[in-house]
């Protein structure tokens, strides 16, 4: 049977833990499944940032277990033997990251022990903090997947629209650079739950009837960030609730379809100002989306809208679940480490030089 490392990822609107199965060599995604929070965890991480020592050192053990208990049920739902796992990778849930601070910082919970217990294997966790001790902004971190699976191809712009939207530019004779953009799923998603009482905009099928508000858009990418050379990196609150209070008063909207548009837009459009102001244009191929963003069909319409001269596909034209992508990354990242090979971009994150990221536990 084959030999393979789990790749474990929980992304930032914290809605559920996706396991990963990997054979590393050719490298070749095997299973992978999201399982959702319950609701109530998902509320206690989105505000993860406001706890207590003692609270957030519970929640720290609460989620290692539940990983540990979720790993156990996907080897057992894809008949996969413990026997033949090499090593786990897991990504934690990032609570807060502060590449700004006085001290820079990041934090993801998730004690790994609880999964070393459970397989009897090496568990690779907590991948940010050596590039933020080599002055880099701990993310992003997956252009150097993208340099992997990409970088002997012609170039490419792999965009991953998560919470917080990001991308790398990878291909044959390009240095691998990315960066966070600004705004990804997170704006739209808390209008959605406040206005439609929905998760998020399925297909962006009501923003599809909206009307943005281009002009307003273009006032507000003249904010700071977007205007901000990279390496650059964002806290997944930074375009949260207080954004959306601030910027996109529900009042000032009598359609919510109208709001939601200008919401897609904005994430669009902050993308599209970040390829023309950073990357050389004639590095500017293909973009191939990733994360739940990419089941935004007005999203990608936009997109299109807004970068003509681009050939927008998505990971799956490459055998890559758009959904699988991150996790299957730290799977590749924990076995890296464990073989001690470098698993790092440092151009991407601003770091001093390539490294070895990832504390194992034995």
């Amino acid at each position: 049977m084959t030999k393979f490392a789990l790749g474990l990822m929980s992304g930032t609107s914290a809605d559920g833990l996706t396991v990963c199965a990997v054979q590393v060599r050719p490298f070749k995604i095997l299973h992978f499944k999201n399982y959702p929070y319950p609701a109530a965890l998902q509320q206690k991480l989105l505000c993860a940032f406001s706890l207590r020592a003692a609270e957030l050192s519970a929640l720290n053990f609460e989620l290692g277990k539940l990983y540990a208990k979720t790993v156990q049920k996907f080897l057992q739902e894809f008949s996969l033997s413990v026997h033949h796992l090499l090593v786990t990778g897991s990504h934690g849930q990032t609570v807060y990251h502060g590449p700004y601070d006085k001290i820079p910082n990041t934090l993801q919970l998730g004690e790994p022990s609880f999964l070393a217990a459970a397989t009897g294997k090496p568990v690779v966790s907590d991948f940010r903090a050596m590039d933020i001790a080599l002055g880099g902004q701990g993310a992003p971190l997956i252009p150097f997947f993208d340099e992997y699976i990409w970088g002997r191809q012609s170039p490419k712009i792999l965009l991953n629209v998560g919470g917080i939207s990001n991308f790398s530019i990878v291909g044959k004779n390009v240095k691998t650079f990315g960066f966070d953009t600004g705004p990804g799923n997170t704006l739209m998603d808390l209008a959605c739950q406040r206005l439609l009482y929905k998760p998020f905009d399925k297909n962006g099928q009501t923003a599809a009837r909206g009307t943005p508000d281009k002009k307003y858009v273009r006032k507000l990418l003249r904010q700071k960030y977007f205007l901000q050379k990279p390496p650059k990196s964002l806290d997944k609150n930074a375009f949260g609730e207080n954004y959306l209070n601030r910027y996109f008063p529900l009042q000032n909207y009598q359609k919510p379809a109208d709001l939601l548009a200008t919401l897609t837009w904005f994430t669009a459009a902050s993308i599209a100002q970040a390829l023309e102001l950073f990357v050389p244009y004639s590095l500017q191929k293909e973009l191939v989306v990733s994360g739940g963003g990419c089941y935004n069909l007005t999203l990608l319409a936009y997109l299109q809208e807004l970068l003509p001269h681009l050939k927008i596909t998505t990971t799956c034209g490459y055998g890559i679940d758009p959904q699988a992508k991150e996790s299957a990354a730290f799977a590749l990242y924990a076995w890296l480490a464990l073989n001690r090979k470098k698993n790092h971009c440092a151009h991407a994150t601003g770091a001093k030089n390539q490294s070895i990221l990832g504390k194992i536990t034995l």
